[in-house]
């Protein structure tokens, strides 16, 4: 947890609770009413992880998330500032010969931060995670990555908000 206090971290979190598994076919970016949502337990579970946050001291954050519906309520439930879209935190669960340039995109991302800049939230899904850290996790976990300063990271933890 103190890690992330200090500059050039970048905490990805998996959205929270969302029953089910991927999403319907014929699926909507932006309408959420095609898509595998929050439901009340994920809601509740979203913003149990911005309470744990700001008890240890994280009070804001730059804030991104994949354009999913559920990943998006979690970045605002969290509550820890603006989310912005980012479309290389879309998921490509549903397909699989789309993860390649959507991890490409994604480190690229994180090659343009600032090594010493304040937190950076990414609220995405279990394969871009796994993807980026080789770490799979749970609905509503997060993993821990340290910019190296030379376009890189590393992973340094993960987190349960429990």
């Amino acid at each position: 947890m103190d890690r992330i206090k200090t500059g050039g971290h970048v905490l990805m979190i998996r959205h929270a609770h969302a029953p089910g598994t991927g999403d319907p076919d014929g699926f909507t970016i932006g309408d959420c009413t095609t898509q595998r949502n929050l439901d009340d337990q994920g809601r509740a579970q979203a913003r149990r992880i911005g309470t744990w946050l700001r008890a240890g001291g994280v009070m804001s954050a730059r804030v991104y998330s994949s354009q999913w519906c559920r990943s998006r309520e979690t970045a605002q439930l969290i509550g820890l500032g603006p989310v912005t879209d980012l479309a290389a935190l879309n998921s490509f669960f549903n397909k699989p010969e789309a993860a390649e340039s959507a991890l490409a995109d994604l480190r690229a991302f994180l090659a343009r931060q600032p090594p010493d800049g304040e937190l950076i939230v990414l609220v995405t899904h279990f394969v871009n995670i796994s993807g980026i850290a080789g770490i799979g996790v749970l609905s509503g976990e997060g993993v821990v990555l340290a910019l190296t300063g030379d376009g890189g990271y590393e992973v340094v933890g993960r987190l349960r908000f429990d």
